[in-house]
């Protein structure tokens, strides 16, 4: 029986069509410009779903071969596998992606994952952390931390970004006198977003303390070279569990927080939108029931008739 378990191997076995076809996909993402990350992403899941189809002694299905029967099989394994919905989703999502890019090479003329329903989500709520929760970190680490990482809070929080937008600022991005920040967001749209007064303060401790190096990244590690997101996850990971005991809270927890408390200060939800750099208004709009939730909740601590 083929196996859902992701291949150890970094490169795509050679020797099929199907997998002539994933590296010239992959290869028309590195050309546009896509991201390290939905790079690494796409790669793997379509070679998940090569390995799948590539038993031992086996080649896999030429890609006109396939049709919706192969791809609900492969689903079934990955649900067999403990797959959640969402990791189905996504991998699903890939297939099809790589499908119309075959089609659009003439390879293939319909694409059979269209046939193939996506699996249905769970309508989950970000749990967002209260402004005294972030400012107590914030404080805590500003006090305790080293300038590069309270850099770190204070734009996550203060800017909304998304942590493998954090990592890739380089310096020529700040303009120091108006205090914005050009940020390369999903899709490689560039967006401006504001910062503030403490954020301001800490980048220009920061950049004293980090004088001696020549690279254009903003934030570096101990060897001078940009710092990973994985290093972001572990730093943030490591001051949450000092300050607040909180092993739930991440880099994009931060995030959450900035575009709640904008929203429940007043803020316009298409200004949001734009300083989060949403394609779609939808996915800022889930901030609103957030914002409710919240303020049932205090509805309920505080009214007496509650």
């Amino acid at each position: 029986m083929p196996s859902t378990k992701p291949s150890p191997r970094s490169e795509l076995a050679p020797c099929s069509e199907l997998a002539g076809a994933i590296r010239r996909f992959l290869r028309s993402l590195e050309l546009a410009d896509a991201s390290p990350h939905t790079l690494r992403n796409y790669a793997s899941d379509l070679n998940q779903f090569l390995d799948y189809f590539s038993p031992p002694d086996t080649s896999p299905p030429a890609p006109a071969e396939f049709d919706h029967r192969h791809i609900r099989e492969y689903l079934g394994a990955l649900y067999a596998r403990q797959n959640s919905p969402r990791s189905v989703a996504r991998k699903l999502a890939a297939i099809r992606s790589l499908l119309g890019f075959l089609i659009r090479e003439r390879v293939i003329e319909t694409n059979p994952a269209r046939l193939v329903a996506t699996p249905k989500l769970p309508k989950t709520l970000p749990r967002v952390l209260t402004a005294e929760q972030v400012n107590r970190l914030l404080d805590s680490a500003g006090r305790e931390a080293v300038s590069r990482d309270r850099v770190i809070f204070e734009l996550l929080y203060g800017c909304g970004l998304r942590v493998a937008e954090l990592v890739s600022l380089n310096l020529e991005d700040f303009d120091w006198e108006e205090r914005w920040v050009r940020v390369l967001g999903k899709g490689r749209k560039q967006r401006q977003v504001p910062f503030g007064s403490k954020a301001a303060g800490a980048l220009e401790k920061y950049l004293e303390d980090r004088a001696g190096w020549d690279s254009p990244a903003l934030i570096l590690n101990r060897h001078g070279r940009r710092l990973s997101v994985r290093s972001v996850e572990r730093i943030v990971k490591r001051y949450a569990m000092l300050f607040s005991s909180d092993p739930s809270i991440h880099p994009h927890s931060f995030r959450h927080a900035y575009a709640t408390h904008l929203l429940g200060a007043g803020a316009d939800l298409r200004a949001i939108q734009e300083l989060l750099g949403h394609a779609s208004l939808s996915t800022t709009q889930k901030y609103t029931q957030v914002s409710l939730e919240n303020l049932m909740a205090v509805y309920d601590r505080t009214h007496p008739k509650a």
